[in-house]
């Protein structure tokens, strides 16, 4: 239970006051929903301003603050033109304040005639006049001294404007306590930080304060830190079920090919950790197609073969029939019944896959959620192997563990590689295995780059590969036409290439019924259609061999990630693949640099780093989707150097100060919940 000390931080966010319906809305839309949010949505940068006792046009493009006195109004002619009103500063130099919109009696009130007031704004050179638009403060000149030299700047959203948002976080600050110190006192001292609260008041003060930005930064990794370290330990304690299989299934296995030396070192380690009576908890990293899929079949037939049963859970429906149909392909010949539930299966067909795994009839069980669900009840469940694709956070991967009477092993697999900070800040309670080397017979994908205004000549290349028995992907960002982006939506593009090609075009998207969706993937594997136009539904899992060439259109409005995660569509047969990335004409640096990378590199564990670097760990992850807890205040250039030193400090308070028990432990437990790394650690009690 959240302790009594942080309850006037966690209100909600209509405590703060002149935070109504209205302003709650703008509010919603950043996520601040309570005043800890507001205390943590630090400024992302800030204005320097200039205190002056004289116009001066070398000022222009500055914010300035000074003392005029207004001198005279003039109104524009028509009913869009501005209402100025001429000023003059101390020594005589003229500014015109300016005001857009139909009222003028706001700033005849504001600025009275010949009344001296403080005014603060960007001063701008418009012709051969200086002006402020809108100004930012007009005050009494006593009151001049209540603005801030340096002025916070924060995000935003409509209806909410900086000097609310700057007020609100004021409020915020009142409600923060102070608390006792959780971070050991000699690295404290090292980098000369405050304490964590006059920390958050610095940032908001000046977001210039590296030291004090650096503070919050470790405190929110060295919560996150500590919370996985406390779920290791707890699931340490779990008593799990011992596995080791005999190998005969394992060894029935027709493969085409070897597995490479990464397979078989991740395979031992998997094996070597089954055989524990602790519960496994294990992740598997690995590159597009670097045969993640033989590993946790492998993991399956072991638990199989001892009698066991074994779980598979994949993020969208569309990735759980793929997993099915190739794991039946996999083990084929071998007497093993795999079974799918996913919330499509109905009546009688899920009546007797829920019966089959009670009574252990059903050996593996493929599906989506639908696998967590309390009628969903195992004979023995003895493994669980859960393609992440970063959508599950900590507390679901254990809602699964909750399955079996004891805790079964745990493999999760990341469809592309994590940098090793993510890694360790999202899954440090586990092993890492890695594949680092693809299977015989991959071949690398060529990327090649263009604008979107050459769509004819792509669209007659496409043409030629269709002709000589080759079949694409054409994937889209959008499913429906929308007036607020000049992207193509899916359907629009497929009626396009249809005129085209005819029937030959196929379509999948994430709004379709699941059967239609079946139908196109299943059509498309099967050769019928020469053309899949999809959205980003087939980012994860799709195989189909002979599709040697895939269209991404709006290139450029994708991630490294995804976009290398599309890209591995292709290249799974002995055909050499392209990957063509149609882009728009104007390019930001980031996206430039994200395509320049693409084409000169198809390295997974690379691309990943770069990522990082360009977008930040929650879009990395995609944990704004997951609901799982996204670092707030720390940014990637924090993790990397300061990840190292919250582990070590999260595992001196475990190892030798007492855990949660001791005095620095107390401080600690408040930390937990003030960064809200506490749910994962309960429930891991609790199971």
């Amino acid at each position: 239970m959240r302790p009594d000390i942080l309850n006037p931080l966690f209100a909600e966010i209509s405590a703060l006051k002149g935070v109504g319906p209205a302003l709650a809305r703008p509010l919603e839309r950043l996520g601040l929903a309570r005043a800890v949010d507001v205390a943590f949505h630090l400024p992302v940068s800030w204005v320097d301003r200039k205190l002056t006792g004289a116009l001066d046009i070398a000022d222009s493009g500055r914010v300035i603050g000074i003392e005029l006195t207004p001198v005279d109004y003039r109104a524009g002619g028509g009913t869009r033109a501005p209402f100025r009103v001429d000023a003059v500063d101390a020594r005589g130099n003229h500014v015109a304040l300016v005001y857009f919109g139909r009222n003028s009696a706001w700033p005849r009130k504001l600025l009275p005639l010949n009344e001296p007031k403080f005014v603060s704004g960007k001063l701008e050179n418009y012709g051969d006049a200086l002006q402020i638009v809108h100004p930012d403060y007009v005050l009494a000149p006593e009151e001049a001294a209540t603005i801030p030299a340096r002025e916070p700047v924060y995000g935003l959203s409509d209806g909410l404007t900086n000097n609310r948002m700057r007020d609100l976080a004021a409020q915020a600050l009142l409600r923060a306590p102070d608390l006792s110190e959780w971070a050991e006192p000699s690295l404290i001292a090292s980098r000369s930080w405050p304490g964590w609260r006059e920390a958050l008041g610095r940032v908001h003060a000046d977001p210039g304060d590296a030291v004090a930005r650096e503070r919050l930064a470790y405190d929110e990794i060295f919560a996150g830190q500590l919370a996985l370290m406390l779920v290791r330990q707890a699931g340490r304690r779990r008593r799990g079920v011992p596995i080791a299989g005999d190998g005969r299934l394992r060894a029935s296995l027709e493969l085409p090919f070897a597995p490479t030396g990464a397979q078989r070192r991740a395979m031992g380690e998997i094996e070597g950790d089954m055989a524990q009576g602790t519960p496994m908890l294990r992740l598997l990293q690995g590159d597009v197609g670097s045969g993640k899929t033989l590993v946790a079949l492998m993991a399956l037939l072991n638990a199989v073969e001892a009698g066991m049963q074994g779980a598979m859970l994949a993020p969208t429906e569309i990735l759980a029939r793929q997993h099915y149909e190739t794991l039946r392909k996999m083990a084929s010949g071998l007497p093993v019944e795999i079974a799918i539930l996913t919330g499509r299966e109905k009546g009688k067909v899920r009546e007797a896959t829920l019966m089959g795994l009670a009574d252990g009839s059903i050996h593996i069980l493929v599906g989506t959620h639908a696998i967590f669900q309390e009628a969903v009840n195992y004979r023995s469940l003895g493994l669980a192997v859960i393609d992440e694709q970063h959508r599950f956070g900590v507390a679901q991967r254990m809602l699964l563990a909750s399955k079996a009477e004891r805790a079964p092993h745990l493999l999760v697999m990341t469809a592309t590689p994590i940098p090793r900070t993510l890694t360790l800040t999202y899954y440090g309670e586990m092993d890492v295995s890695r594949l680092d080397e693809m299977p015989p017979g991959r071949q690398p994908i060529q990327t090649v780059v263009m604008t979107a205004s050459r769509l004819d000549e792509v669209i007659d290349a496409l043409a030629r590969h269709i002709e000589a028995g080759g079949q694409a992907y054409w994937v889209c960002p959008l499913v429906e036409e929308s007036e607020s982006s000049d992207q193509a939506a899916a359907e629009a593009r497929a009626e396009g290439l249809r005129m085209r090609f005819g029937q030959a075009v196929g379509l999948v998207h994430g709004r379709m019924k699941g059967a239609d969706k079946d139908a196109a993937m299943e059509a498309f594997s099967a050769n019928r259609t020469k053309v899949l136009v999809a959205t980003t539904v087939i980012e994860v899992g799709v195989d189909v061999p002979n599709a040697s060439l895939i269209i991404i259109e709006g290139a450029d409005r994708f991630g490294l990630a995804q976009l290398h995660q599309l890209r591995g569509r292709v290249g799974r047969g002995d055909k050499s693949s392209v990957c063509l990335l149609l882009r728009g004409g104007a390019l930001s640096d980031t996206s430039r640099a994200r395509l320049a990378l693409m084409r000169e590199s198809n390295d997974g564990f690379r691309i990943a780093e770069e990522d990082l670097r360009l977008r930040g760990a929650g879009e990395v992850l995609g944990t704004r989707q997951s609901g799982e807890a996204r670092m707030k205040l720390a940014t990637p250039e924090h993790l990397a150097t300061l990840l190292d030193a919250a582990r070590d400090d999260a595992r001196l308070l475990v190892d030798r100060d007492g855990g949660l028990d001791g005095p620095r432990g107390q401080a600690a437990r408040t930390c937990l919940y003030l960064f809200e790394r506490d749910a994962a650690v309960s429930l891991l009690r609790g199971g």
